[in-house]
């Protein structure tokens, strides 16, 4: 139907986090220094993991593939955050807005995929320690990647058809600092009960259905630990159950929130601050938490720097 007198936006203004000008220089300062540890930490696993054949193991190779997604998802919203802290320009195109939504949605969704997919290679692992390099051989861990990015390209192209299907007429203010589905939705000048739905259906596949795998391997994981008679052996098998399931629970419980409740409930500070958590905080913790304190990174990262030699 033709509507004359409608116009519709060409651009959006983000307006971020509301602060004071004074805390604003602070703000900045801490989002870069965080950005750059997120960059170096899951840089450091991600050539480690190439230039070490001893971590050429399917475990760090969904590792490799972790760092790189954190790398690539902060890097979708941190440099333009910080570019809008930095001056008084705010603004993002429509076209920029709805790719920046796409790729942060694909980049996100296989990662939630990927959890459950490292959850599978800690049970093969823990659970069937002799038969794990012939079990999980390099084509399954490929084609099990591949799985994870096609599903995360596939979800994210129908997350953002039907959210960018709806007409926006103003106004065009955004009240979060990048374009994030439900921040956008709001300002869509037509019903978006439709969008509720099909977000809600969305976040079974690309999160519930993750979560729900996650959880039923780990009971029988935890299962099988029990079983165990070396103390030691209980102990080194709860440890990478515990880092894996603390990095789990960092991603997807704020994004199962975000993502899978009704936009009328969404409070725009309460989404920051979610989103905050799942985009910046959790890729920072990741390297400290899953890889860092690893024995073998250690070796591999004192043997890149000519130190393994001399300790050995």
């Amino acid at each position: 139907m033709h509507m004359p007198n409608q116009s519709f936006v060409t651009e959006f203004i983000l307006l971020g986090f509301s602060m004071s000008p004074r805390t604003t220089p602070l703000l900045f300062s801490a989002f870069l220094l965080i950005y750059l540890l997120v960059i170096l930490g899951n840089g450091l696993i991600t050539i480690l993991i190439c230039l070490d054949s001893q971590l050429h193991t399917p475990m760090y190779f969904f590792i490799g593939i972790l760092s790189v997604l954190d790398m690539g998802y902060t890097t979708t919203t941190v440099p333009q955050m910080l570019v809008h802290l930095a001056s008084q320009k705010k603004t993002i195109s429509f076209s920029s807005c709805v790719a920046q939504m796409y790729i942060f949605l694909v980049l996100g969704i296989t990662e939630s995929w990927l959890f459950a997919i490292m959850s599978i290679d800690r049970y093969v692992a823990i659970c069937h320690p002799l038969r794990y390099k012939v079990i999980m051989c390099p084509w399954l861990c490929s084609i099990m990647a591949i799985f994870c990015g096609l599903w995360g390209v596939i979800s994210a192209l129908v997350y953002t058809i039907f959210a960018m299907r709806l007409p926006y007429c103003g106004p065009n203010k955004i009240n979060h600092f990048f374009c994030e589905v439900p921040a956008v939705l709001k300002l869509a000048c037509a019903d978006t009960s439709v969008n509720d739905h099909v977000d809600f259906i969305l976040g079974f596949s690309v999160i519930l259905i993750p979560l729900s795998l996650i959880f039923v391997i780990y009971v029988n994981i935890f299962i099988a630990i029990l079983k165990i008679h070396s103390a030691q052996g209980k102990l080194k098998a709860f440890s990478t159950c515990v880092s894996h399931i603390t990095v789990v629970t960092m991603f997807s419980v704020p994004a199962m929130v975000m993502y899978m409740k009704p936009g009328s409930k969404a409070t725009p500070e309460e989404d920051k601050k979610l989103a905050l958590f799942y985009n910046v905080i959790s890729a920072f913790f990741n390297p400290i938490i899953y890889s860092l304190r690893n024995k073998d990174v250690k070796k591999a990262f004192l043997k890149v720097i000519g130190w393994g030699r001399v300790q050995e």
